[in-house]
């Protein structure tokens, strides 16, 4: 099916291209035909007319924990009031009492919001596997993208130190290195698409470095090179002087030593890097996902981000889970993440980085890491991905000039109008079309309460 947006008040094609102003734009089924003035709807196609609408590539997040979403906003889990240890001991005995529904439902949940708020593409990394839960979960997160039409990279995590080793993680929770690497290379079998235009992959992703044995990143490195596959984990939050104590080398030299790094690899979070090793990962290839929101709650330090562009590392952006954010709206990210930067650029070396690349971090950059050249800015034969902003309101008035810098520098506060995802329209008016969200947040909210009480 075609899809024509006529009259758009303009076109955000790119971060980093000028602003196309009153023009058309025409989808032919998953890509995008044509962007122009006056462009001809083809026999049968649907006609949106989009006077007032700015139209943006999709966002693509590339680090959240969406099972997450059943423990934001609960008063024992103050991060004010709790040490990150007593944080740990009183989250890890949560998550273990999870069931598979609440991995479907917390997952529907969780893409929901971040479809609201302009997302097309997202990466999760699944790393919680309660023994009771059984070994479906990220086949469930799966059934969940199909249900709201999510373009989805799922990241097949886990942990194998056990605590009594010197890990943070409760038996309930601890898996084998064999029966990780069997999971990652059954999902591979099943339902990782290689091609172009994608809309389930699949990714190793061992939790992180303190969690796991040697051999479960050695193992992780030999499976994703041989399939083809992606690598991602958890680096530079802090854990470097336990793996310096443990390996004799901070995180960066030891994922080196190992060979998980190189472009076919990001990290999350990467705060507590020195220059040098930023310089490292520039040099691999080896992209960071940065999640800004948990800054607030969990980094000792605002991740130097001008350090990174000056260094020329491959940036993209996440939510990361709700449990250490609260929510997952990634278009806040880039408003928060933006405003962090301005917080401590004094104390910085670096410029900050405009507010549009932080934009550029959200979709281009997003891509990048992912490897999915057809993803993250609107041109013909690029992947129909795109959110649509009502530029009407009252909230716009002064803006409208510089779409660009918007999400970063004003922010986007409300659901976006449209979001559309493959070609398809999959949220419009305030709806989910086909689906009834009051029935979806019941059902999630019956799973959670069985399993976590009230």
């Amino acid at each position: 099916m075609s899809v024509l947006f006529r009259g758009c008040d303009a076109v955000v094609t790119s971060a980093d291209a000028p602003v196309l102003r009153d023009v058309d734009l025409l989808t032919e089924g998953n890509r995008i035909a044509a962007i122009g003035a006056d462009l001809a709807a083809p026999e049968g196609a649907r006609v949106i007319e989009a006077a007032g609408l700015v139209l943006y590539p999709g966002l693509i997040n590339t680090h959240d924990h969406f099972f997450q979403s059943f423990v934001r906003n609960r008063a024992e889990l103050d991060w004010t009031r709790l040490s990150l240890i007593e944080w740990l001991d009183t989250i890890y005995p949560i998550f273990a009492r999870l069931d598979e529904d609440c991995f479907y439902h917390s997952s529907v949940v969780t893409m929901a919001e971040l479809i609201k708020h302009g997302c097309t593409t997202s990466f999760d990394h699944q790393y919680a596997f309660p023994d009771h839960a059984g070994p479906r979960l990220v086949d469930r997160q799966i059934e969940a993208a199909g249900l709201l039409g999510m373009r989805f990279v799922a990241g097949r995590g886990g942990n194998t130190l056990p605590k009594s080793q010197g890990s943070t993680i409760p038996d309930a929770l601890c898996e084998t290195t064999d029966g990780f690497i069997a999971d990652c290379a059954r999902l591979i079998d099943t339902y990782h698409q290689p091609d172009p235009f994608a809309m389930v992959q699949v990714a190793v992703a061992p939790c992180q470095p303190v969690n796991c044995w040697r051999e479960t990143f050695e193992q992780s490195v030999a499976l994703a090179r041989s399939t083809g596959v992606r690598l991602h984990t958890h680096a530079g939050e802090g854990e470097s002087p336990v793996i310096a104590a443990r390996h004799g080398m901070r995180t960066i030299d030891y994922l080196e030593e190992i060979g998980f790094a190189g472009e076919d690899t990001w990290l999350a979070h990467c705060w507590e890097l020195t220059r040098g090793e930023l310089g490292q990962l520039a040099a691999s290839g080896t992209g960071v996902a940065h999640c800004p929101e948990p800054v607030y709650l969990v980094g000792a330090e605002v991740t130097d981000i001008p350090a990174m562009e000056a260094l020329g590392l491959r940036i993209g952006l996440g939510a990361d889970g709700a449990a250490s954010n609260d929510n997952s709206n990634l278009m806040h990210c880039l408003h928060s993440g933006y405003m962090l930067q301005c917080l401590v650029a004094r104390d910085r070396a670096d410029p900050v980085p405009r507010p549009a690349a932080f934009l550029r971090y959200a979709t281009e950059g997003g891509a990048d890491l992912l490897g999915r050249p057809e993803l993250g800015r609107l041109a013909p034969g690029q992947a129909a991905d795109l959110f649509a902003v009502d530029m009407r309101g009252l909230d716009f008035v002064g803006t409208r000039h510089d779409p660009v810098s918007l999400p970063a520098k004003v922010g986007l506060g409300a659901p976006v109008d449209l979001t559309m995802i493959d070609g398809r329209v999959v949220w419009a008016n305030g709806e989910f079309p086909g689906l009834d969200e009051r029935d979806l947040a019941h059902a999630a909210e019956t799973a959670m309460t069985r399993a976590l009480g009230a």
